[in-house]
């Protein structure tokens, strides 16, 4: 999918937690998600693929783990695209970002179509990794066994750790530990640079150097450490308005006194922030559309062309947003927490959910797959649908949103750290439980709030039955990659309905 990653090490974050988060974005602005716990007992045990028909055997030892994948309703067409969660070891993992290659590569290295991908990846090795670099291994291993049919990106980390691997052709890979007081922007392009086959900090294909030299494919004659971006990634007109102002515009917020250009490709893969980093930073950064920039397509700066220049980070097609942090200032016991948020990131709130749990809250468990309002998922649409037409007139409302929602948040994590320290097994996941279950009821309420439904009569319930009979036809109509968000929901007869109703019944 066509997302973007920001990766942390535990001495670039101002708690001294690892942070691994990612937008996963789709190829159109609905595709309904859910946030849920898998127990063993409910982990597969033979999986095969829905895209390839690849088998895999898994272990017969599995952990709970977290993830956000497709409805139950939809999994049998759709498959499981696990995306992003903390297992029970504390170990978290984001896959994937969707990356670039080359002919060069795929000439020697051919992609498998009846391999494994983004569909399979999380499920396949979340529940069966005790360490970030156990989660390298492992799917490297799998990488090496079944070959892939795209390129990607993934993301491990533990409370000591975190580490970049990306999948190079059709059965190779490398990866490379983020340093601890570095972060990595990565957006939909190979990412890693500089890359020693000798340091403690790598890990790769037992054949990729060997690859490298056997088929001259580096282009730098500078051998080892090699520059894997000149090597294995893209250098296509596309990626420099898809691609490389992403990763232009989180480094410039990250680092602003480092001026560089949007344009510039050879953007370090790591870099040390100016300041520690926090929730708050990573939600921004993937909310945001290069404001304070002429290429800020809601901005009043520069011209049209400029405003419709780039690929924004948050935009229509996200669909939920995750942030895996492992806490290293708390027992281990309460150390992962799961931040999330659905839907179009510019217009949402995120919120803290602790993953040592066997059940999640509802709002965030039981999306349908049609609109539902009782739905975090179709609440923040609904919010988009109205706030994007006047974008100035309702900024006030999400910003009041998006801090309220994290403050509140925070404040149950802090409450609830000091209340559970004696408590564990049972006892414990009960409480953590009934604490996200605090926290999604306020996020919900803080979203409700800023949609104006205190003040809706019980006709906005006719709202979901007309928006679910005319969803079809809203998939069907065509949408851009580009910014702002109305581009999509303005063409849409389902959310000019919407619109329409929503104006209606607030008079």
């Amino acid at each position: 999918m066509p997302c973007t990653t920001i990766l942390a090490g535990k001495k670039a974050t101002t708690d001294g937690s690892t942070l691994v988060a990612r937008n996963e974005d789709y190829g159109h602005a609905f595709n309904p998600k859910r946030f849920i716990v898998v127990t063993p007992d409910k982990q597969p045990k033979e999986y095969q693929s829905v895209t390839s028909k690849c088998k895999v055997d898994l272990p017969s030892d599995p952990m709970r783990y977290t993830a956000v994948p497709e409805l139950e309703s939809t999994m049998k067409k759709m498959g499981w695209w696990g995306e992003a969660g903390i297992n029970a070891a504390n170990v978290a993992m984001s896959a994937t970002e969707t990356s670039t290659t080359n002919s060069r590569v795929l000439g020697v290295d051919p992609m498998n179509k009846k391999g494994i991908g983004e569909e399979d990846f999380v499920t396949i090795v979340l529940p069966y990794i005790y360490s970030a670099r156990e989660g390298v291994k492992l799917l490297g291993k799998y990488l090496e066994k079944y070959g892939t049919y795209e390129s990607n990106g993934v993301a491990f980390s533990d409370k000591d750790e975190v580490w970049y691997m990306e999948t190079i052709g059709g059965h190779h890979w490398a990866a490379k530990r983020v340093p601890d007081d570095c972060y990595v922007a990565a957006p939909n392009w190979f990412s890693i640079t500089d890359f020693d086959f000798n340091s403690d900090d790598t890990m790769a294909s037992a054949d990729l150097e060997k690859m490298i030299k056997d088929n001259y494919l580096d282009i730098d004659h500078q051998g080892n450490p090699y520059n894997l971006r000149h090597i294995f990634g893209s250098h296509d007109d596309s990626d420099y308005e898809y691609n490389i102002p992403r990763e232009w515009y989180i480094q410039k917020l990250f680092n602003p006194s480092d001026v560089r250009e949007p344009d510039d490709p050879e953007l370090p893969f790591a870099k040390k922030p100016e300041h520690l980093l926090t929730i708050e930073d990573f939600k921004y950064a993937l909310s945001s559309r290069y404001q304070h920039t002429k290429y800020d397509p809601y901005g009043l700066e520069g011209t049209d062309a400029d405003r419709h220049a780039f690929r924004p980070i948050g935009f229509q097609r996200n669909q939920e947003l995750s942030i895996l942090q492992i806490r290293n200032n708390v027992p281990e016991k309460i150390a992962g927490v799961q931040w999330v948020a659905f839907g179009p990131n510019a217009f949402n709130g995120i919120a803290p959910y602790y993953t040592n749990i066997l059940d999640t809250p509802s709002t965030y468990r039981d999306t349908k797959e049609h609109f539902d309002i009782q739905d975090m998922y179709w609440l923040t649409h609904a919010i988009t649908t109205i706030a994007d037409e006047h974008p100035f007139r309702y900024s006030a409302s999400i910003e009041e949103m998006k801090q309220s929602t994290l403050a509140a948040g925070r404040h149950v994590l802090l409450e609830t750290d000091q209340e559970v320290q004696d408590l564990d097994g049972e006892k414990l996941q009960k409480k953590l439980q009934e604490a996200n279950d605090k926290t999604a009821k306020s996020t919900y309420d803080a979203a409700m709030k800023c949609f104006g439904a205190s003040r809706l009569p019980e006709r906005f319930l006719l709202l979901g039955q007309r928006i679910k009979n005319k969803r079809k036809q809203c998939l069907q109509e065509s949408f851009s990659f580009f910014p702002p968000y109305n581009f999509f929901y303005s063409k849409s007869s389902v959310i000019n309905d919407f619109k329409q109703f929503y104006f209606e019944i607030q008079a």
